[in-house]
C-alpha cells in the first residue's frame, strides 16, 4: 500500500527515512507533507511527491493510507483526519490531544465508515498498550488500570530524588536534554497524562473519553523536601494514572503518589513509562518501556502501518463514543495520604494540627519531624494518614489552611494503594 505522511519532525523524519529503506512489508512512501520542502533532512526524499498542504495527501491519486504527525488537537491535524476518514482512507497517528478532545466525531467517521484509525504511537510511545488492550486482554474484566504516563514529569521527579535537585533544576537539565518542551505546561501540569488515560479508559472500560471526568494534579509543587521526606517512608514520588472500578463507575486521576520503593513502578525511571494492568482471568501485566523521543514514537507508527498494510487495521474505537456505556465515578477509593507542612515552632501547635484532622475523620498512622535551625519559626512536618475519604481529606485541609499562625504550605498526596 501507498503511504503518504504528514509532518517531518523528529518522528517523522524516522518514519519517512524506515519506509524508504523498506522496513514494513508492502509499504511505500509515495508523498510527504512538510513546512519547509528544502530543508535537509538527511534523507533522500527525491522519489517521493512533496505536496503543497497536508490535505492534498487525501486527494493525491496514489495515497492509499494517510499518516498524521503534525500534532496539535485542532487545525490542520484534525482537518486531515476527519478528510481522509470521510474519503475512506485509513489513518495512522500519534496524536493523543486530538484523540482525547475529539473521539465522538472521529469514533462516528472511522466506526461508521469501517476505516481503520490506528494510535498506538498516542499513548505510552514504544510501548505496545493499545494492542494489549485490544488484542492480548479481550475476554478479560479489567478493574485497574495504572501507570506512569509522561516521560517529561518521570525524568524530573526521578532527578530530583537521584541527584537531590530541586523542581526548577531538573526541569532545566530535562530541556537541556530533549525530554521537555521548552513551554513544558502540558508535561508538568498532567495534562498530557490525563489525555492519554482518557484513551487507554475509553479502551479498558468502554468510558467515553471525557477530560472532565479525569481528576489532574501535576508535579509544580513537589518540593526536594517532599522527595526527601518520601525517601524516609522507603517511598518515591511517582506521577501515577489511575482508571479504576469505584462505585457505580470507574475513577480516574492522574497526580503525584508515594509509591513504596518495593512496588515496579518506584522502579520506572528517568524518561520510561509504564503501564500496570489488573484484569480476571489474566491476573496482573505489566508493560515497560521508552514512553516518548522520536524512536520510540516512531516504531509504534511503524507498527500501525504494518497492520494496517497486513488487513489488521481496526476503526478508533469498537463502536462510536455515543455507544459507549461505562459511566465515569466521581467517587474516589479511601486512600491513605501524605500530608506535608510547615508547622509554627511554638507549644500546643502539633497538638492543634491533630486535633483538626481528628475532628474531620483523618487518623494520622506516622509523623515524621525535622529538627529546627536556628532562626527557623516553622518547622517541616509530615503526617501518613489511615485511610481516609477524599471528601474528609478536603475538610480537614481546608480547615488547616485557615489556621496560618501555625501552620503553612500545606500539600497533600495520595499514597498509593497496591491491590489486596
Amino acid at each position: 500500500m501507498r503511504i503518504g505522511l504528514a509532518g517531518l519532525g523528529t518522528v517523522g523524519a524516522i518514519v519517512a527515512a524506515r519506509l524508504l529503506q523498506g522496513a514494513v512489508r508492502r509499504a511505500e512512501l509515495v508523498a510527504v507533507s512538510a513546512r519547509d520542502a528544502k530543508k535537509d533532512r538527511d534523507i533522500d526524499l527525491s522519489s517521493v511527491d512533496f505536496v503543497a498542504t497536508p490535505l492534498d495527501l487525501v486527494s493525491h491519486g496514489k495515497v492509499d493510507v494517510v499518516v498524521e504527525l503534525i500534532g496539535g488537537e485542532n487545525g490542520i491535524a484534525l482537518d486531515l483526519v476527519e478528510a481522509a476518514l470521510e474519503r475512506g482512507k485509513p489513518v495512522v497517528t500519534a496524536n493523543k490531544a486530538m484523540l482525547a478532545a475529539h473521539a465522538a466525531r472521529l469514533s462516528d467517521l472511522s466506526f461508521d465508515g469501517g476505516v481503520p484509525l490506528a494510535f498506538e504511537a498516542a499513548v505510552a510511545g514504544g510501548i505496545p498498550v493499545i494492542k494489549t488492550l485490544r488484542e492480548g486482554l479481550v475476554g478479560n474484566d479489567i478493574h485497574r488500570l495504572c501507570g506512569i504516563l509522561n516521560g517529561t514529569c518521570n525524568y524530573i521527579l526521578t532527578r530530583m530524588e537521584a541527584a537531590g535537585l530541586s523542581f526548577e533544576e531538573a526541569l532545566k537539565e530535562a530541556q537541556e536534554k530533549g525530554f521537555a518542551e521548552a513551554d513544558p505546561t502540558l508535561d508538568v501540569s498532567g495534562l498530557d497524562a490525563g489525555q492519554k488515560l482518557a484513551i487507554l479508559s475509553a479502551l479498558a472500560y468502554g468510558v467515553a473519553p471525557n477530560m472532565d471526568n479525569i481528576v489532574v494534579t501535576g508535579i509544580e509543587a513537589v518540593t526536594a523536601a517532599d522527595i526527601a521526606f518520601a525517601d524516609a517512608f522507603d517511598s518515591v514520588i511517582r506521577l501515577v494514572g489511575l482508571a479504576e472500578r469505584s462505585g457505580n463507575g470507574v475513577y480516574h486521576s492522574v497526580e503525584p503518589v508515594l509509591v513504596k520503593r518495593a512496588h515496579p513502578l518506584a522502579q520506572v525511571v528517568n524518561e520510561l513509562n509504564a503501564v500496570s494492568i489488573s484484569a480476571e482471568p489474566m491476573g496482573a501485566v505489566m508493560l515497560q518501556g521508552p514512553g516518548a523521543g522520536g524512536g520510540a514514537t516512531a516504531s509504534a507508527v511503524l507498527a500501525d502501518i504494518s497492520d494496517i498494510v497486513s488487513g489488521f487495521g481496526r476503526p478508533l474505537f469498537n463502536g462510536t463514543v455515543a455507544a459507549m456505556t461505562e459511566s465515569a465515578s466521581s467517587f474516589a477509593p479511601a486512600r491513605e495520604f501524605y500530608i506535608r507542612l510547615e508547622l509554627a515552632d511554638q507549644p500546643g501547635s502539633m497538638a492543634k494540627v491533630t486535633k483538626i484532622l481528628a475532628e474531620n475523620g483523618v487518623s494520622i498512622e506516622e509523623v515524621v519531624q525535622r529538627s529546627s535551625q536556628a532562626g527557623d519559626s516553622h518547622l517541616p512536618v509530615v503526617f501518613i494518614t489511615h485511610q481516609a475519604e477524599n471528601a474528609a481529606l478536603d475538610a480537614a485541609l481546608t480547615a488547616l489552611e485557615q489556621e496560618s499562625e501555625i501552620c503553612k504550605a500545606v500539600l497533600a498526596l495520595p499514597v498509593f494503594a497496591e491491590e489486596d
